[in-house]
C-alpha cells in the first residue's frame, strides 16, 4: 500500500549539519578539538532545539567561557556558514513528490528563531505542507510526543507515513509506533525507497 504522506527530517538530509567540519576549517582541526572539549556548544544547541532563545543562549555560554568567546560566537553569527551546503538531490526528491501531489511533511529537531531564519533564506525550507519544530514544540525527537503531534495533526495514520532522517535513534522510535522508516545515508538511497514504495518513478527520483 502506497505511503499517504512523506516525512523528511531536516538536518543532514536536507541540509547538512557538520559544525565539526565548520570549526576545523576556520580555527583548525586541533583547536576545534579543545574548544568542543571545554565548552558544551552541543548541549546549548540541544537547548535551542527545545525551545530555548537563541541568541541568549550562545551569548551565555560565550560569557560562561570569555577564552572561547569569538568561537562560541561563531556558532550565531555564521551559523549559515555552519549549516552549509544544501543536499540538492533531496530538495529535488521534496520538489518531484510535491509535485506529484504526495503531502510533504518536515520533522526537525531545529531551534524556532534559526528554523523561522532559514525559511526566510532557503526556498525549499518553506516548501513542506506542514512541519514539526522541536524549537516551537518543546519536545525534540525521538521523544515519543513529537511522533504522536504530527499523527493526531496530519490526521495520517502511522502505517501510511513514511519517514527518513540520518538518526538511527529518531527511526527506531518512529518504527515503533508503527511508521514506515528510511535510515538516511544519502539522496540516492533515499530515491530508490520512493520508486520502491510507488511514489516517483525513476526519471522523477532522477536514477
Amino acid at each position: 500500500m502506497t505511503p499517504d504522506a512523506v516525512v523528511f527530517d531536516i538536518g543532514n538530509v536536507l541540509l547538512e549539519w557538520q559544525p565539526e567540519r565548520f570549526y576545523d576549517r576556520v580555527i583548525g582541526p586541533d583547536r576545534r578539538a579543545r574548544l568542543f572539549a571545554e565548552v558544551d556548544l552541543v548541549g546549548m544547541n540541544e537547548g535551542v532545539d527545545r525551545g530555548a532563545p537563541f541568541d541568549a543562549s550562545v551569548e551565555a555560554l560565550a560569557e560562561a567561557h570569555p577564552d572561547w568567546g569569538p568561537e562560541v560566537r561563531m556558532w550565531r553569527d555564521r551559523w549559515f556558514d555552519i549549516a552549509h551546503p544544501t543536499i540538492d538531490g533531496s530538495i529535488r526528491l521534496l520538489r518531484a513528490l510535491r509535485a506529484r501531489g504526495v503531502p510533504v511533511f518536515a520533522l526537525t529537531n531545529f531551534g524556532r528563531e534559526t528554523f523561522d531564519a532559514a525559511v526566510a533564506r532557503l526556498d525549499f525550507m518553506a516548501e513542506f505542507d506542514r512541519a514539526w519544530v522541536s524549537g516551537k514544540m518543546g519536545v525534540m525527537k525521538p521523544d515519543p510526543a513529537i511522533y504522536a503531534a504530527l499523527e493526531a495533526e496530519s490526521g495520517v495514520a502511522p502505517g501510511r507515513l513514511l519517514f527518513t532522517d540520518d538518526k538511527a535513534e529518531n527511526i527506531a522510535a518512529a518504527a515503533a509506533r508503527g511508521w514506515r522508516t528510511h535510515l538516511f545515508d544519502g539522496w540516492e538511497g533515499w530515491a530508490r525507497r520512493l520508486v520502491d514504495e510507488g511514489l516517483l518513478d525513476l526519471r522523477e527520483a532522477g536514477l
